[in-house]
């Protein structure tokens, strides 16, 4: 917004300098009538302030650093075009969608490592449900088998989903897991942040829209999902159902969030320069 920086205030006409009238010292109180005999003031005190008194008179004051802070809004009223420097550069601008970008396949990442560690859990209840299935052995009256025994099939899957089972405690999945989705909230809600941030530096305001929407809820989604784990590690299944639901929901949100993002590059392209 601006405004024409010509308008003023209207001169006051030139006086001479004259003394402010002083109060009758019968219209004051003992006290400061003692006080005023007692201490006079000083004439070179009188001159300066007669001196400012007239010099401000005739001043002319610009109308505009008067009146623009009250035609301004909030947003308006914090100037962009280069007082950030860098900050509203194209350079700060890309940050946010270079880390996103990372960060939606480190999601995938975590999504992939948190099933493996399910993974350790589910096979062990498949390899407790199959032993409930296989038949006992006959022996003989010291114990030893009748007859050299015929693995079964379900024998075979017990002994497939036991090696299955070693690997993926070897693989460490459950720290891998936890590590991930750590390292992905502290950025994930960082970055968030900054994506507004960097938009308030180059245009001075936000802007209301599916992308920023989207973003808030994914922000939101991690921690919901990050207050779960407490729960999780003591082994409530609901929290574990409710934690694979939630970023489940959050990779939904993030894909369907990308269309958008790729049309705010654009922009930053369009209306931004280097660095």
């Amino acid at each position: 917004m601006a405004m024409a920086a010509t308008l003023s205030l209207p001169k006051l006409p030139n006086l001479p300098p004259k003394l402010p009238q002083l109060v009758h010292s019968k219209s004051l109180p003992p006290s400061l009538k003692s006080f005023k005999t007692q201490n006079p003031p000083p004439k070179d005190l009188h001159n300066a302030l007669n001196e400012t008194v007239y010099h401000l008179k005739s001043a002319s004051l610009p109308l505009t650093a008067l009146a623009l802070p009250f035609f301004l809004g909030p947003e308006d009223a914090v100037a962009v075009g280069g007082q950030f420097g860098i900050l509203e550069g194209r350079s700060f601008a890309l940050i946010h969608p270079i880390v996103m970008g990372g960060l939606f396949v480190y999601t995938l990442y975590a999504g992939y490592l948190g099933w493996q560690w399910r993974r350790v859990r589910t096979v062990q209840d498949e390899i407790n449900e199959l032993k409930k299935q296989v038949k006992p052995v006959a022996v003989t009256a010291d114990g030893t088998p009748a007859e050299p025994p015929k693995p079964s099939p379900v024998e075979a899957k017990i002994q497939q989903l036991t090696e299955e089972r070693k690997q993926l405690i070897k693989g460490s999945y459950k720290d891998k897991h936890f590590n991930a989705g750590s390292i992905l909230l502290g950025f994930g809600v960082f970055e968030s942040v900054f994506g507004g941030v960097n938009t308030w530096f180059r245009t001075g305001k936000l802007f209301p829209g599916p992308h920023l929407y989207a973003g808030a809820a994914i922000t939101v989604l991690w921690a919901a999902a990050a207050a779960l784990v407490p729960a999780m590690q003591k082994g409530n299944e609901t929290a574990r159902s409710l934690h694979i639901a939630l970023n489940a929901l959050n990779v939904v949100l993030f894909i369907w969030q990308i269309p958008t993002g790729i049309e705010i590059v654009f922009k930053v392209f369009e209306f931004t320069t280097w660095p």
